[in-house]
């Protein structure tokens, strides 16, 4: 006889870094900027066969230009799942007096965000909270951004780059509270982010360290899942995952996207053109 175990409780499909453009190839960098409408299409038309939960695009749907947004949101219309965005430092590559309209555009009424599926909560990070481009001109963030920054060169950290960033205090504490909650409630947690905290890369979230730590505490916390470092990235830390989902942008002809099965005891990454496929077992 066939038991609920048999199925997996929950699936979802996984973007990253669409990075769209109507703009020439970057060839040296391999980006191939208007490519990715048609990856994205493509991308879709396999999770419309697909019984999924939601989609989400891990940041950077935009590589600038705040028009681009007008090519790149009505391929979206024809997804038949709920849909999720995070934002990347790309996104936030448009006229300074479009800044705060971004998340807007998209659909966000809080670029950080939590939702809970099956028994799981999924927490969406703001990355780009503290930054040097993402808040308005003026804003105190861009100065204690300007500060961590400076430290972070100071100390020859991998991740002393200005296309890095973020979340707040505030904001930190939230996503502790938020896995505090999850834990009192039975629930497992994926975070999700557009910058990458584990393994150590020049990529990675300038509070790299703090997140690994928070997340790593807590043994309902199943994965942190990001984008940006567009040439992909895995490790395990104390049971935790660590998965930095590949590029879509890049190449002029494969795609990269992933589904996501949650089961009992693991969970099945399912990977489509270059993203690899793994299976990542749960601690508990």
């Amino acid at each position: 006889m066939t038991s609920f175990s048999d199925f997996p409780s929950l699936r979802f499909g996984i973007v990253a870094d669409p990075q769209y453009a109507a703009r020439a190839p970057h060839v040296g960098m391999n980006r191939h900027y208007a490519k990715s409408l048609a990856k994205l299409a493509e991308a879709i038309e396999v999770f419309n066969r697909e019984d999924l939960s939601f989609v989400i695009t891990l940041g950077d749907i935009i590589d600038r230009d705040f028009e681009s947004f007008d090519d790149i949101l009505p391929v979206y219309d024809s997804l038949r799942h709920e849909n999720f965005f995070l934002l990347g430092n790309h996104d936030f590559s448009v006229a300074p007096d479009r800044l705060v309209d971004v998340a807007k555009r998209v659909g966000l009424t809080s670029p950080c965000y939590s939702f809970v599926r099956h028994g799981w909560r999924f927490i969406g990070l703001n990355g780009n909270e503290v930054s040097t481009f993402a808040p308005p001109e003026g804003h105190p963030y861009r100065d204690i951004a300007a500060r961590r920054l400076a430290e972070l060169r100071a100390a020859d950290a991998i991740n002393a780059q200005e296309w890095n960033a973020m979340p707040s205090e505030k904001q930190f504490a939230w996503l502790s509270d938020q896995i505090k909650d999850a834990g009192a409630t039975g629930e497992r947690v994926i975070v999700m982010n557009h910058y990458p905290v584990y393994p150590p890369n020049e990529h990675d979230s300038w509070d790299r360290e703090r997140i690994v730590t928070l997340l790593t505490a807590h043994d309902n916390v199943a994965a942190y899942f990001s984008g940006h470092n567009h040439a992909g990235n895995f490790g395990t830390l104390d049971g935790c995952h660590f998965l930095n989902f590949k590029g879509m942008v890049d190449t002029e002809t494969e795609n990269t996207f992933a589904i996501v099965e949650i089961w009992a005891d693991r969970m099945e990454v399912r990977g489509f053109g270059r993203e690899d496929s793994r299976t990542l077992k749960l601690r508990r």
